[in-house]
């Protein structure tokens, strides 16, 4: 039987897997009606699945790939260790990037909250995690 920690982490691997597939649908069905998803770089936080879901739709990426580090959780947040290697529609640059993620989950186990922070910002990341 699984503990509530394995439990949560697997619900963030299920995401993150659905999402590198491209399976949109999957990515979001975890998730809260009201998610909230702080976006990086100050952008505002998009909320509700529906925004969500359409954040997810490729634009400025041809192809998006992100790869699970390590995982550590405290009560009902999830802190990623990730690293997304994405390349640009019509350039075909590549870039790659490191950052941290933090999973938070409501009593019903489905996804309430998810903040990214860059690598940089990994005392943020833990902060956000502790719930401070």
């Amino acid at each position: 039987m699984a503990t509530p920690d394995q439990e949560l982490t697997e619900l963030v691997r299920r995401t993150i897997d659905a999402f590198n597939q491209g399976d949109f649908g999957a990515a979001v069905a975890l998730a809260h009606p009201e998610v909230v998803f702080a976006r990086l770089g100050g952008l505002p936080d998009l909320q509700g699945i529906e925004a969500l879901r359409a954040w997810m739709e490729p634009d400025a990426f041809e192809s998006q790939l992100t790869q699970i580090g390590r995982m550590e959780t405290v009560a009902n947040r999830v802190l990623v260790e990730q690293h997304t290697v994405a390349r640009g529609a019509g350039s075909g640059i590549e870039m790659s990037v490191d950052s941290w993620g933090v999973w938070t989950f409501d009593e019903a186990g489905k996804i309430a909250r998810v903040q990214f922070f860059l690598r940089h910002e990994e005392d943020e990341a833990r902060r956000a995690l502790s719930g401070d």
